[in-house]
């Protein structure tokens, strides 16, 4: 007790690295859940209408729930690293706001779009939906590679190009989420799709390390190591797999593929990152994080808490884990 209570020192010494792993953590969750989630939004896009109910059904218990890995991201960062959360708010709050405009409007496009027995009016809101699913993964990914890179502004080259590979590790995540949810024609149509979506990723997730290497020295002792090698490997793996496990009728295999290129992404952001937390502000894991009181006292809630929302997590996915049909229900 007399350790947990210490102002002077961490009840483990590695627990700063290990708060930092817990926000990288929160990351790469919410980008898995709410990666789908988009994917699935953006392949609404050439869905007839029982398709779309079919969709809307799939993804409909789960997704509000999903955004809570948002929420706990900036929770973590800011019991660990306030002055960080401060920093990139206030350096991208114009950034900020346009991700939750477009949170915001793919929700109201689902919630408005059966409120009127009008097609102009479904148009619209299923347009809303679209739009807002694509936009939001392409504003998180330039919101974090700002972050990573130290970039003032979203609309430079590496945030652009990572944002693009974040919209592609969507599409991806989308269609391996939905061939284990749907059947027929439109499971044929998203198992196609994902394969694109995945030759693109690969693409751009390349692009991206040549951009980073081209444009930021600092990075490229990082990008031209061994570790760095393991997570190209790794992404090209795990793209083979999900290629392979559609092919041969294993959708929960393409799923946990897609999986694990997002959990590969986020280990080449954790790996740019460490062991600077905020490098626009030199700030390291060291420097910013918050006194041992505090991170100790933190680290017994988290540990309390996290379990009790990852067992919710399996809860749910259990009770939603059939097939969807058209009329909002589950077999």
């Amino acid at each position: 007790m007399t350790e947990l209570l210490s102002d002077s020192a961490y009840v483990l010494e590695s627990l700063p690295e290990l708060w930092f792993g817990l926000v990288m953590l929160a990351l790469g969750v919410y980008l898995l859940l709410d990666g789908f989630d988009f994917g699935l939004g953006i392949l609404f896009a050439e869905a007839d209408e029982t398709e779309r109910k079919t969709m809307l059904a799939a993804f409909g218990p789960l997704w509000k729930a999903n955004e809570v890995w948002l929420v706990l991201f900036g929770t973590v960062l800011f019991a660990g690293f306030p002055a960080v959360y401060a920093n990139i708010l206030s350096r991208h709050y114009v950034l900020v706001f346009a991700i939750l405009l477009a949170l915001g409007l793919r929700g109201l496009g689902v919630k408005l779009r059966e409120e009127r027995d009008d097609q102009q009016w479904t148009r619209f809101w299923d347009a809303c939906f679209v739009a807002g699913s694509t936009a939001a993964p392409l504003l998180l990914g330039a919101f974090v590679a700002s972050w990573v890179l130290g970039e003032p502004s979203a609309l430079a080259g590496g945030p652009i190009v990572v944002g693009l590979t974040v919209v592609a590790l969507s599409v991806v995540l989308g269609a391996a989420f939905l061939a284990i949810k749907t059947s027929g024609t439109l499971r044929r149509r998203v198992v196609r799709r994902g394969r694109t979506a995945t030759a693109i990723y690969v693409a751009l997730f390349a692009l991206t390390a040549a951009v980073l290497f081209g444009r930021y020295p600092e990075l490229q002792s990082r990008l031209w190591s061994l570790p760095t090698a393991a997570l190209v490997a790794a992404t090209l793996v795990f793209a083979a797999l999900s290629v392979v496990a559609t092919s041969s009728g294993r959708y929960h295999g393409a799923f946990l593929s897609a999986a694990g290129l997002a959990a590969t992404f986020v280990f080449f952001v954790a790996l740019l990152l460490y062991p600077a937390v905020d490098p626009a502000a030199g700030l390291s894991i060291s420097d910013a994080i918050v006194s041992p009181l505090s991170l100790n006292l933190t680290a017994i809630f988290a540990a309390v808490f996290l379990p009790i929302i990852g067992a919710y997590f399996v809860v749910l996915y259990s009770l939603f884990g059939g097939s969807a049909t058209p009329e909002h229900s589950y077999h």
